[in-house]
């Protein structure tokens, strides 16, 4: 497979507009440094004021997509791409979508029974104050609030009142029109990178912090990765498997991220699928992938040998 790819010219997409713009110039680094060093015919470009139409010219074969959050993990890129016959790694289309979207992805798992916290949505245009009484009031007086469409808990908020959790819908309807306002869980957090048709070896995240927020992903030295978890064989292998089926239930494909955490009242509960999560050196998939067994530079080329 490396053979055929090799001979191929691969265009790493990074960068974009979207408000995760900082982390994917570094993930698309490391993954272009990745690729260079393994052999491959590869060239960054940054789509922040780039035409795509400019990948035919340049005679493109593959892209690896290194964007996150919108424009490069909603479905929007990857649909350009077909239309362009130009194969790229990761979810199609509607994989992506259905994943960016943390509203309509709950809803699958609920549909298909698997284990999610309560929810429920504030719209925009339909968002009254006196609704986020009744919403406290529902999920019980605790509450986080999530933008539907953003990722690295860009606009998340915690909330313990009704004032508070107003204020935090106020700020997350700049980001987006929907907002998902889920009962808070209380437990341990993990994360289970998908590659293939596998689920690689579990990761504990744990950070002083409220919760696991921008903060204690990128900025802090406080946060603490355990790989392996720490949980017994049998509940690991649990956890992977619930978190391969919401991987398979939201369509999405090739590669990801599933998070998770562990409630001490109603056991596993899905946060959310990453069709895109961020791939520099120190990112949750490739921490998985050391303990699997693979190094950065193999974890990369695996992820585009199975865009084949």
């Amino acid at each position: 497979m490396s053979k055929v790819l090799k001979e191929q010219k691969i265009a790493v997409l990074y960068g974009g507009n979207s408000a995760e713009r900082e982390v994917s110039l570094r993930s698309g680094n490391a993954i272009f440094n990745a690729l260079v060093s393994s052999g491959f015919n590869a060239e960054l470009i940054d789509t922040k004021g780039f035409c795509l139409s400019e990948l035919a010219n340049k005679n493109i074969d593959r892209v690896f997509i290194a964007l996150h959050g919108r424009g490069g993990e909603d479905g929007c890129l990857q649909g350009a791409l077909e239309y362009m016959n130009i194969p790229y790694t990761g979810s199609d289309v509607l994989g992506s979508a259905l994943s960016m979207d943390k509203i309509r992805s709950k809803q699958v798992f609920q549909a298909v029974n698997i284990p999610t916290a309560p929810f429920c949505i504030a719209v925009k245009s339909a968002y009254e104050p006196t609704d986020a009484e009744k919403m406290m009031s529902e999920l019980g007086h605790k509450v986080m609030v999530k933008p539907a469409n953003e990722g690295s808990s860009i606009g998340m908020a915690m909330a313990t009142n009704a004032e508070q959790l107003h204020d935090a819908l106020t700020s997350a309807f700049e980001y987006d029109e929907d907002v998902l306002v889920e009962a808070w869980i209380t437990g341990p957090e993990y994360t289970v990178a998908i590659l293939g048709n596998e689920a690689l070896p579990a990761i504990h995240m744990e950070t002083p912090n409220e919760f696991y927020d921008y903060q204690a992903k990128y900025q802090s030295t406080t946060t603490q990765y355990h790989c392996p978890c720490g949980l017994p064989a049998e509940d690991e292998q649990q956890l992977q498997a619930i978190a391969l089926s919401a991987f398979k239930a939201t369509g999405a494909k090739g590669w990801g991220r599933v998070d998770v955490m562990r409630s001490e009242v109603n056991g596993w509960q899905v946060l959310e699928v990453n069709t895109v999560p961020g791939m520099t050196e120190t990112s949750l998939v490739p921490k998985a992938a050391k303990e699997y067994g693979l190094a950065f530079d193999e974890l990369v080329s695996k992820v585009l040998e199975i865009s084949l």
